[in-house]
């Protein structure tokens, strides 16, 4: 392992382009100590040739085994490099292989190679958030023996045209075993503590080898992550400067912030270049940037981005183009309980409108929902939260029910399906997950209903207002809340948690009773509100 390139402090680089390399050799991701992906997906092995060798033959072997691949040396998507590609046979094993390329008389080779799961980890500041930041950061990093998990982390790159390779300055971490320098290097510096707890707790359940791959920056909205197509699908013409719009700490409290903010210069630099790389499937966190920029474009934009990498994975590695794609929702920010369309919106949008998944617009998706996971103490930032440990954990139960088919795990927490106007007057039922999992209550506290002001009778800005409906009665399997102050009839729409911050840590007010997940946030109004009453 390269313990030296693991402990070097990591540059912010602008990168336009990849350096032609005209020696044998792999391509930059690839190196000892790897994880590539096991059947009965296909991994792809690549790399370059030097001048003068095109159409020769690279035959790739592994050992011990008796799979042999050959490919041809053809000009480079750059028209100036020259490279080679295998496609290798599915590969179930967790024994460590040694891979070997011979081109004329050279020779390069891969050694304590596994064949496992990639999950690729993105996003922003709280997904860059390492080990060394999260609560019981010295007992975490005293429970990094996991040999079968392998770790490696993308440079802060960017670049204003596709890359097919990662520049020589676009790795931050090699592919690695985890070591208590690798894991918990530096603040903001490696290893992501979301990408390592959904990993670790991932193998503590499935006992398969593991490759994780960081690739994220702090700051950054989802426009700078998306190709072209994407902001074309959902006509977004420009990303404007989000700096002075974020929640920002005193000067050098924070250091998440700060990324580029430009269209595609990630998705070319820091996903692109992987696009060889076949993959088992990816988690996200982000969004936050979002709540001041684009916000309404996010309902399109996130599930388009899916697809998007879907598809390109797909069309260059083999990648199943339906990989699971799991995510955060976002967490709380600020101590006070103020009402803020940034957060608010951007949790429904992540969710394209609909308020949990998979669902039809995000399928094969998963969501950890963090509105309860605030930390208003963190010294990062309350947008920062410390406890990762929850979210990888909820994450996990997502993955294990969505990427793996474990059809016994409950990985939602309740969500409406039915309103109910109560004989009584002003009240209002609300039933969760068609009445057969039990709640349990920690808040009276984040229901609002919709009252319409005017004879239109509709749930809009300046003709309704919000109204706190504080739980009366907190049943089994629903709950009732009071519509005090409103007419039954001017009752257009209810939501809940539509708050930056909507509860204390782990304090909101609805969970499910077995697995403890809360209730997600919700709004529902005028036709959407009045399809699901049933009186």
């Amino acid at each position: 392992m390269n313990q030296d390139a693991a402990t070097q402090p990591r540059p912010k680089v602008i990168s336009n382009e990849v350096s032609v390399v005209s020696n044998f050799s792999f391509a930059t991701y690839f190196g000892d100590h790897m994880v590539l992906q096991r059947g009965p997906r296909r991994a792809n092995i690549w790399g370059y040739a030097p001048k003068g060798s095109e159409g020769n033959v690279v035959k790739v072997t592994l050992s011990p085994g008796k799979m042999k691949k050959m490919a041809i040396v053809n000009k480079g998507p750059d028209g100036d490099s020259l490279v080679w590609k295998v496609q290798l046979d599915p590969v179930i094993s967790d024994s460590p292989f040694n891979i070997t390329a011979s081109l004329m008389s050279m020779e390069i080779m891969l050694m304590d190679v596994l064949f496992g799961d990639i999950w690729v980890c993105s996003g922003q500041s709280n997904m860059e958030f390492t080990m060394t930041q999260v609560l019981n950061a010295t007992e975490e990093l005293d429970d990094v023996d996991y040999p079968k998990i392998r770790l490696f982390a993308v440079n802060r790159v960017n670049s204003s045209t596709p890359l097919f390779d990662l520049p020589d300055d676009g790795i931050r971490l090699p592919w690695s075993l985890p070591t208590k320098t690798t894991v918990g290097n530096s603040s903001w510096g490696f290893f992501s503590a979301v990408c390592w707890l959904y990993g670790k707790y991932l193998f503590k359940q499935l006992q398969i080898p593991l490759g994780l791959v960081e690739t994220c920056w702090g700051g950054t909205p989802i426009e700078a992550w998306s190709s072209f197509e994407v902001l074309q699908e959902c006509g977004v013409s420009e990303v404007t400067d989000i700096s002075s719009h974020l929640h920002q700490p005193p000067e050098n409290f924070l250091t998440g912030f700060g990324g580029p903010n430009t269209p595609m210069v990630l998705w070319n630099a820091m996903v692109h270049p992987l696009l060889n790389m076949t993959i088992y499937g990816a988690i996200w966190y982000q969004g936050e940037a979002n709540t001041v920029i684009n916000r309404d474009y996010y309902n399109c934009t996130f599930p388009a981005m899916i697809n998007d990498w879907r598809e390109k994975f797909h069309m260059y590695s083999g990648t199943d183009i339906m990989f699971p794609f799991g995510f955060v929702q976002l967490a709380g920010n600020q101590p006070y309980y103020h009402i803020d369309s940034g957060f608010p919106d951007i949790r429904w949008h992540q969710t394209a409108d609909i308020g949990f998944v998979p669902n039809e617009k995000m399928l094969q998706t998963f969501m950890a929902v963090a509105i309860d996971l605030t930390d208003f103490l963190s010294p990062y930032g309350c947008i920062h939260p410390r406890d990762k440990q929850d979210v990888a954990a909820r994450l996990v139960l997502g993955g294990l029910a969505v990427a793996y088919n474990k059809k016994h795990v409950e990985f939602q927490g309740p969500f409406p399906d039915m309103f109910d106007f109560m004989l009584q007057n002003y009240t209002l039922l609300i039933r969760y997950n068609a009445g057969v999992r039990k709640m349990k209550y920690y808040s009276r506290i984040g229901f609002e209903i919709c009252c319409s002001l005017t004879s239109e009778n509709s749930c809009k800005p300046g003709i309704s207002w919000w109204i706190p409906a504080p739980i009366i009665e907190p049943g089994d399997f629903h709950s009732v809340v009071s519509t005090s102050g409103c007419h039954r009839e001017n009752v257009t729409g209810a939501r809940y948690a539509w708050l930056e911050s909507p509860c204390s840590f782990k304090g909101c007010a609805v969970y499910d009773s077995v697995t403890n997940l809360p209730l997600s946030p919700f709004i529902f109004t005028n036709e959407k509100f009045r399809s699901m009453l049933i009186h």
